[in-house]
C-alpha cells in the first residue's frame, strides 16, 4: 500500500522497499538526518565484523518504515488517527537524531560531564533544530514528535503508541537486530518480526502480543541475548569501544567535546570530524594510533555471575565501587590504576545496555478467545524462558595493555576469588 503524498521509495537491504512520503523526504533531507551517515551504528564492531559499517541513517529509516507497519496492522489501525499514524512514522524516522559520535560510546561522556542521555539530545535537536521548524511547517507539532521519538508522549490513555518506539518489543529493537545480525553475519536464528507485529494489539492503553505468536516472541528474545553476546557485548568489540570512549575522555579538555551550547554546535559532530580531532589532540593521539593498527586492550579476565549479592550488585551498578576494585587490581598486579579497566554490560557505553538489562522481562501478553475478547496473561507463567534468560547479561571482564595481562590475570583471580564460589560458573 502506497502512503498518501507518497513521494518514492528508498531500497533497503534489510527490508526491500521503503516508500516514503513529501513530508518524510522533507525530514530525511534534513541536516541533522543527512548527519546520521556519519554515525555508525554499531561503533567498534567492524574490528570484529568487517560488514558492520552500516549507519545510524538507515537504522531510522527502517525504524519508521516498522513503525508503519505497526499503525496498519488492523487490531491498531482501528485506535488510531491518520494524524497518529503520520507522527508515528516520523517520529520512528528521527528517534535516534540525538546521537552523539560512535553512538553510545558518545553517551559516557554526555553522562558523566552533563548528565544527559542521546534520548535528551534527540527531544533538544527535534525542538531547537532546522527540524523543528520543517515539522511545523508540515503541520506537526514539534515537542509531539520529539516526546514520541523517546517514548515519552503525555498523551492520555496513548501509551501504547509511545510503547511502538520505546518498549521491550519495540520497532527499534526490531530493526537493529535484524539490521545488525544482517550486517555483522552473527545471525543466530531466525527473528519473525512481522509475525510479532501482526501480533500486536492494544490492551487497556498498552501494546501487548497476542499469545499465538509466543514462539515469535521467545525467538526475539533469544535474538537479543544472542546478539548481545556475539555483538554489542563481543570481547574485542568492546576493547575499541571503551579505547574510542577513554580517547573522548582525555581529549576533552582540549576539543571541547561536551561544551556545545547550541544543536548546531553539538551536530558538527561526528564519526570523521571527532576522529580526526582525536588522531591531532596529544592526550588521545596515542590511543587512535593503536586503533588504527588494531593494536587492542586484551581481555585478562572474564566471568559470568548467577547468583546476586551486595557485592556482586555493586561491581554491576556503581562505578566508585567498580573503581575501587579497579584500585585493588592495580596494587596487587603493581601496576598503574589507568591500566586496569572493569566493563561490565551497565555502563552507559555498551550499545542497548538499557534494552536488555534495565528493563522488565514481563512483556504484557493476552489470549484471545473465539470472540475475540482478550484476557491479560502472566508471560513468566507461560514461558520459562524469560525468567532463565535474566541472569544471562551479569558478564564482567578486565581489560590491560598486553603487557601487563598476566599480571593482571592473577591479580584480578586472587581479588576476585573473594568472591562466593555459589556465585561463580566459568570463566
Amino acid at each position: 500500500m502506497l502512503p498518501k503524498a507518497y513521494w518514492g521509495e528508498i531500497k533497503d537491504p534489510v527490508h526491500g522497499y521503503v516508500y516514503i512520503t513529501e513530508a518524510e523526504k522533507t525530514i530525511i533531507d534534513s541536516y541533522p538526518m543527512q548527519r546520521l551517515r556519519r554515525l555508525r551504528q554499531l561503533a567498534g564492531s567492524e574490528y570484529v565484523y568487517p560488514g558492520a559499517n552500516h549507519t545510524r541513517f538507515e537504522h531510522c529509516v527502517g525504524v519508521m518504515y516498522l513503525a508503519g507497519k505497526v499503525v496498519e496492522n488492523p487490531h491498531i489501525s482501528r485506535v488510531v488517527s491518520d494524524e497518529e499514524v503520520d507522527v508515528c512514522r516520523i517520529s520512528g524516522l528521527l528517534h535516534d537524531v540525538g546521537h552523539g559520535p560512535f553512538s553510545h560510546v558518545f553517551e559516557h561522556l554526555l553522562i558523566k560531564n552533563l548528565d544527559k542521555t542521546h534520548e535528551d539530545m534527540t527531544s533538544w535537536i527535534i525542538e531547537k533544530s532546522e527540524v523543528g521548524d520543517k515539522l511545523a511547517k508540515l503541520s506537526f507539532k514539534p515537542q509531539e514528535v520529539a516526546g514520541l521519538a523517546v517514548g515519552e508522549l503525555q498523551k492520555p490513555g496513548r501509551a501504547f503508541l509511545n510503547q511502538i518506539i520505546s518498549s521491550a518489543v519495540d520497532v527499534d529493537k526490531q530493526d537493529f537486530i535484524v539490521r545488525d545480525t544482517f550486517h555483522t553475519g552473527a545471525e543466530y536464528g531466525f527473528i519473525d518480526i512481522f509475525r510479532l507485529i501482526h501480533a500486536l494489539d492494544v490492551l487497556g492503553e498498552n501494546l501487548a502480543v497476542e499469545l499465538g505468536a509466543l514462539s515469535a516472541l521467545e525467538a526475539f528474545m533469544i535474538a537479543r541475548i544472542e546478539s548481545f553476546k556475539s555483538i554489542y557485548f563481543h570481547r574485542v568489540g568492546r576493547a575499541a569501544q571503551i579505547m574510542l570512549a577513554t580517547a573522548m575522555e582525555k581529549a576533552n579538555d582540549e576539543l571541547g567535546l561536551t561544551a556545545f551550547k547550541s544543536p548546531e554546535e553539538y551536530l558538527a559532530m561526528d564519526d570523521y570530524t571527532v576522529w580526526s580531532a582525536l588522531k591531532k589532540c596529544k592526550a588521545s593521539k596515542g590511543i587512535i594510533a593503536n586503533l588504527e593498527r588494531r593494536k587492542m586492550l586484551k581481555c585478562a579476565y572474564e566471568r559470568t555471575f548467577y547468583e546476586k549479592d551486595t557485592m556482586i550488585s555493586n561491581i554491576f551498578g556503581r562505578e566508585n565501587y567498580r573503581r575501587q576494585m579497579q584500585n585493588e587490581i592495580a596494587k596487587e598486579a603493581g601496576v598503574n590504576p589507568e591500566s586496569v579497566i572493569i566493563d561490565v554490560p551497565t555502563v552507559p557505553s555498551v550499545p542497548y545496555h538499557h534494552a536488555v538489562l534495565m528493563e522488565s522481562m514481563e512483556i504484557p501478553v493476552f489470549s484471545r478467545s473465539q470472540t475475540g475478547a482478550k484476557t491479560p496473561r502472566r508471560l513468566s507463567d507461560i514461558s520459562k524462558i524469560f525468567e532463565t534468560l535474566k541472569g544471562f547479561m551479569n558478564i564482567l571482564r578486565v581489560y590491560t595493555d598486553e603487557a601487563d595481562r598476566e599480571k593482571i590475570e592473577k591479580a584480578t583471580a586472587k581479588i576476585l576469588g573473594k568472591i562466593p564460589s555459589a556465585a561463580k560458573i566459568s570463566f
